[in-house]
């Protein structure tokens, strides 16, 4: 409490907004200040007129949506007030004058929706403060923090459009206080995780990302904030990181894109890589030295097993003839040296050449949409590993431990795949549980049925008959039986176990059916990307890093493509984008893989493809060409609009036909 001031008894909400009424009737501007002042420069005040009425010693609610309504009505008259009572109550409670009490983390909500915070100059001065005090809660008062802001936008409205407006804001005063922060600090070379009040905002994100990654507020890229990713040096981040020397952006990931990410996953295996080198010696020594390239040559339709051969260390020989006279020590580190040097050519850079096609770009073809071996739901479209309860052969689970490096290698070497999985596969990897929403994603047929089970009124157990068994299909195509539980098979499903049930069935499916096939497909995966840059990431993010991104932005990409032979302003230039962007989706597709080799969008959009193109003669009848591991469209000087989309639509109608037109 101020010096000087007089205490105020505790009320409600609607008692004290009737007092501020009464005062701004009778225009008592001095009186409206005072009680304003004494109010919001009392933690115990401000925890108790501002809330909802709650038992003792339990964090009041606040109602959002008349809170704002309220501060709207007297905040002309009382906005320097506000600035001056909020910095005494924040400048108490970090020297120890007040002291905050179970109960009282309300009063940071009630602080941040006051529209001071609009004053650039109040938010650079006042939200440090409110930062540096969140950042330094106890768990508890973290979670009693997180509770408050939770229960509140819950219980202010039953919307999901008003409560995603409400946390927006939230996150939205922090957000744009770091980026103001990062863009005004006179010194360009500093790094934003040496600055502390950049650190205490950045964490206080964090407090609102655990409190979204539990309601789903907002999109998690809400969180991301170009001002640091365009600020912050990786090579200088992820030693930090590593070594837990200073505050590092990697431990706060919620801020950092899928795009930085995966450039950190890549600075990661760089390092990797490095130490693996320092043996290079002694593989060169006791092996020789090899292509820096990990060249594949695979026939179409026997893609896995000539890549299963090749890829896998197991399959490499080490050609070295060993006699009776070399000693164990000697054999040990061969033996060492071997291993070394397997791993060093699986991450190396890989090039794919079919038995029989041409795939001349200069260095091989990266990229085909060429495999299988997964099971595949037509309502859904998404693939899904095969039961392997009844399939246990070493050939088999190898195919899948190589389905798993194959993974690892593209996102090693930074290709996108035109793969299907739901995002019950990437939070397996990421040690997350799938749930019921993931199944519906994989099989919404299942699930609407195992919803109207939850859901059912009547009597299960005679309408539904089930018991707690599980039907899948084999991987030879014969249906199985296969017990939930021992004894499951006698256990019928009621309306008291139905839960149960599903839980255990849900388990089933994901997990426990395709334990062998999924714990070969991760050591595979592993194997390439072994370290802790994969715990960055989310699941939505590790399935945009291989998959890429959903948008088809083809005006982001005319931004970012340069040109050999023309320029922007070329007749030919302004065709084809006038062409490319009255594309279906379909067609941009295809245009995609024509000139890509994949139709899949890079991480980050397509302003991240360093695209192409390139001047191929004059006038011609010839169809457009490109060079896919390039990413290179090569156009002729076409003479009409017309002509060039005419040649153009030719070749994307036969760019399935192999490597010959590319």
């Amino acid at each position: 409490m101020p010096s000087g001031s007089t205490p105020l008894s505790k009320s409600t909400f609607d008692e004290f907004r009737t007092k501020v009424a009464a005062l701004v009737t009778d225009k008592g501007t001095l009186g409206l200040r005072t009680l304003l002042y004494d109010t919001f420069s009392s933690v115990e005040q401000l925890s108790e007129c501002l809330s909802l009425p709650h038992e003792e010693n339990v964090a009041g609610l606040v109602d959002i949506h008349a809170l704002q309504a309220w501060y709207h009505t007297v905040m002309d008259q009382s906005d320097t007030t506000f600035a001056g009572a909020i910095t005494t109550v924040l400048d108490h409670l970090k020297h120890g004058i007040q002291v905050l009490k179970p109960g009282q983390t309300n009063i940071f909500l009630i602080i941040m929706e006051n529209p001071v915070f609009l004053n650039a100059d109040s938010l650079s001065q006042i939200l440090p403060k409110l930062c540096y005090i969140l950042s330094t809660l106890s768990q508890h008062q973290r979670v009693e923090f997180a509770w408050v802001v939770q229960e509140s936008i819950l219980k202010s409205s039953s919307s999901h459009g008003a409560r995603a407006h409400f946390f927006q804001q939230l996150v939205g005063i922090v957000q744009q206080f770091i980026t103001l922060r990062i863009v005004s600090n006179p010194d360009e070379n500093m790094q934003p995780s040496l600055d502390d009040a950049t650190m205490w905002a950045t964490q206080t994100l964090g407090i609102f990302s655990a409190i979204n990654d539990a309601n789903s507020f907002i999109p998690y890229y809400e969180f991301y904030n170009e001002s640091i990713e365009a600020s912050i040096d990786l090579k200088e981040e992820y030693p930090k990181w590593k070594s837990w020397e200073g505050l590092s952006f990697c431990n706060y990931p919620f801020v950092l894109s899928t795009s930085t990410k995966g450039d950190i996953l890549k600075i990661e295996s760089m390092v990797q890589m490095r130490h693996e080198l320092q043996d290079a010696f002694f593989r060169a020594m006791f092996i020789g030295v090899n292509s820096p390239y990990l060249q594949i040559e695979v026939r179409r339709d026997h893609v896995i097993r000539d890549a299963l051969f090749q890829v896998s260390p197991l399959c490499f020989e080490l050609h070295f003839a060993l006699d009776a006279h070399v000693s164990t020590d000697t054999i040990c580190l061969i033996q060492y040296s071997w291993r070394g040097k397997a791993l060093t050519i699986l991450k190396s850079n890989f090039r794919i050449s079919f038995t029989g096609e041409e795939g001349i770009d200069e260095g091989g073809v990266s990229k085909s949409s060429s495999y299988g071996m997964f099971k595949y739901n037509d309502e859904s479209r998404m693939c899904w590993l095969a039961n392997m309860s009844d399939l246990r052969d070493s050939e088999t689970l190898e195919e899948y431990n190589l389905m798993g490096r194959i993974i690892g290698l593209a996102i090693y070497n930074g290709v996108v795949l035109d793969i299907h999985f739901p995002l019950a596969l990437y939070k397996k990897l990421l040690d997350i549980s799938p749930d019921l929403d993931d199944l519906a994603e994989l099989d919404p047929d299942l699930c609407r049925g195992l919803k109207q089970l939850l859901e059912f009124e009547g009597d299960i157990e005679e309408v539904y008959g089930r018991t707690f068994v599980a039907e899948i299909e084999t991987s030879v195509g014969e249906r199985q039986t296969l017990e939930l539980h021992e004894g499951g098979a006698n256990r019928p499903v009621t309306a008291e176990n139905r839960q149960e049930f599903v839980d255990l069935l849900v388990d089933f499916l994901m997990n426990k059916s395709i334990s062998s096939a999924f714990q070969a497909f991760r050591d595979g995966f592993d194997l390439v990307l072994e370290g802790s840059a994969l715990q960055l990431f989310r699941p939505e993010e590790l399935q945009e890093l291989i998959c890429g991104s959903p948008l088809l932005d083809f005006y982001a990409l005319e931004k970012t493509t340069q040109y050999d032979g023309f320029d922007k302003d070329s007749f030919v230039i302004k065709s084809f984008w006038k062409v490319v962007h009255e594309f279906t989706e379909e067609q941009k597709k295809l245009l995609l893989f024509f000139a890509t080799g994949s139709d899949r969008v890079p991480v980050g959009g397509l302003s991240k493809l360093q695209f192409i193109i390139a001047k191929n003669g004059p006038d011609s009848d010839r169809v457009p060409t490109s060079h896919t591991c390039y990413n290179v469209l090569l156009l002729c000087e076409y003479a009409s609009i017309e002509k060039l989309k005419d040649r153009l639509l030719t070749a994307l109608a036969n760019s399935n036909c192999g490597f010959f037109l590319n």
